[in-house]
């Protein structure tokens, strides 16, 4: 059974960082894209980060591009996403998700909307 779980989602200052981890099962991280997104109450869903095997293919909406970064440990089949200098508009319930298609290896754009398993996401409040 595919599962993706998100944990690391609080409350902080703006500024400050925080680190998500989506622990997956049921399948290997290696050989399949991976992601996250996120869901702000009364706006479009938006796509953060996206890899497929190394960080060298990594991608970042232009809003997180240098504030965020992406990573995996196929090891312990978790993803991370770390989270430096906060701002209130990322303030959101964020997803990992996956397609767990072996034939693709492109996640962007599709990190947003065309993924098959997602987690029940963890939610990140950034006050001003």
């Amino acid at each position: 059974q595919v599962q993706l779980v998100e944990s690391g989602g609080g409350l902080v200052q703006s500024g400050e960082s925080l680190r998500l981890s989506c622990v997956v099962s049921g399948f290997t991280l290696e050989n399949f894209i991976i992601g996250w997104f996120r869901q702000a109450p009364g706006k479009e869903r938006e796509g953060v980060s996206c890899m497929y095997n190394t960080e060298e293919s990594s991608y970042y909406a232009d809003s997180v591009r240098g504030r965020f970064t992406i990573s995996k440990n196929n090891a312990k089949n978790t993803v991370y996403l770390q989270m430096n200098s906060l701002k209130p508009e990322d303030t959101a319930v964020y997803y990992c998700a996956t397609d767990l298609d072996p034939y693709n290896n492109k996640c962007w754009p599709q990190i947003t909307y065309g993924m098959t398993y997602r987690g029940k996401g963890t939610q990140v409040t950034v006050s001003s």
